[in-house]
């Protein structure tokens, strides 16, 4: 089953966010927990972590997305 990994809304007035920099490379193995990629909104930076374990398929690069953006596939273990 594949998780979709989505720009993610960190607080209520939130609605775009910058995808500073993916942890992660695109193909590579990722655990869930592990941290993914570092978003910058609101005047602060934050680590997100992965919604699930599997190889990660990057959609995105780095830049500014809205808030629900799909920036990446997890191609979960099964």
């Amino acid at each position: 089953m594949n998780v979709e990994v989505l720009m993610p809304q960190i607080g209520f007035t939130m609605s775009e966010g910058e995808l500073v920099e993916w942890r992660v490379q695109d193909g590579a193995h990722v655990e869930a927990g592990a941290e993914l990629f570092v978003l910058g909104a609101e005047k602060a930076m934050q680590e997100i972590e992965s919604p699930a374990t599997g190889k990660l398929r990057v959609h995105k690069q780095p830049g500014v997305y809205e808030v629900g953006t799909v920036l990446a596939v997890i191609e979960a273990d099964s």
